[in-house]
């Protein structure tokens, strides 16, 4: 609410943020809270449809949505007033260029490497103090996943890290949490995968739902045209999930706190 207040009473025009935050602006907020605001811009996590519609119509605010990363200092595409299409993080920007590499398993989806003037010149290693580490060949490799349509507007489908590999397939985790949060969505949510011997990864649901029933996650897994393969293996529950700065779930916590939980049961059911 104090964000709202000093964008009321500054009469801010220009408003950035993710959409946890700006989501969580609108809850509270009068219609004439942000009638000062002449440009709104959201990045650092997807852009919700609801988020979208609710700024749309009861604000009158049009949220351009746009992409980038801390290595880009920080900017790689971005809707604008005059080209915008939602759903997408909008258009290249000048002098950034892409390289895309087919991704396997999913037609029409490339791996995004990028080039610029806007491209670090390279990571501070431990193992190499104070000598820059530049990207290869200038080219940064952004971990994304995306689909662009043939005027140029990109779609991040994925991360490349957020795939399980089961059974000698690869198993989008973001795909499976979207039909989690739709089944219960008045929780967190968060996947993450452990080793299995035999299969090589499995999934591991960990929600803050403390009802959260298998046969009902079954249901929905089904019903949104998923294989069987997309079920989390292993359920296990939270008060809350570890989150980062921006709101944003911390799966590298998470996946630390998952681990350390498995070890545990480990450990007790062999004693």
């Amino acid at each position: 609410s104090r964000v709202r207040d000093i964008i009321y009473h500054k009469e801010i025009t220009v408003m950035m943020g993710t959409n946890t935050f700006l989501s969580a602006y609108q809850k509270t907020a009068h219609p004439y809270d942000f009638h000062h605001v002449k440009l709104a811009v959201a990045g650092g996590e997807k852009l919700t449809d609801e988020t979208r519609k609710v700024y749309a119509e009861q604000f009158g605010i049009r949220i351009l949505e746009g992409y980038g990363s801390t290595e880009c200092a920080p900017v790689i595409s971005c809707n604008t007033p005059l080209h915008n299409k939602a759903g997408t993080v909008g258009i290249a920007l000048p002098g950034v260029t892409f390289d895309l590499t087919p991704f396997p398993s999913r037609e029409n989806a490339f791996e995004l490497s990028v080039k610029g003037d806007n491209v670090m010149l390279g990571y501070l290693l431990a193992s190499n103090p104070g000598v820059l580490t530049p990207p290869s060949n200038g080219w940064y490799q952004t971990g994304d996943v995306i689909e662009q349509d043939h005027q140029g507007f990109v779609q991040i489908v994925d991360r490349v890290k957020r795939f399980a590999k089961i059974g000698g397939e690869m198993i989008s985790l973001s795909q499976i949490e979207n039909v989690i949060q739709t089944c219960w969505p008045d929780y967190q949510h968060g996947l993450v995968t452990i080793r299995d011997e035999k299969r090589g990864e499995k999934i591991v649901l960990v929600t803050t739902n403390k009802q959260a029933d298998k046969h009902e996650l079954i249901k929905a897994i089904n019903a949104s045209g998923l294989n069987n393969l997309s079920l989390p293996s292993v359920i296990e529950t939270m008060n809350e999930l570890p989150l980062l700065g921006s709101g944003k779930i911390d799966y590298v916590k998470l996946k630390s706190l998952v681990n350390t939980l498995i070890e545990e049961m480990t450990v007790a059911e062999m004693g």
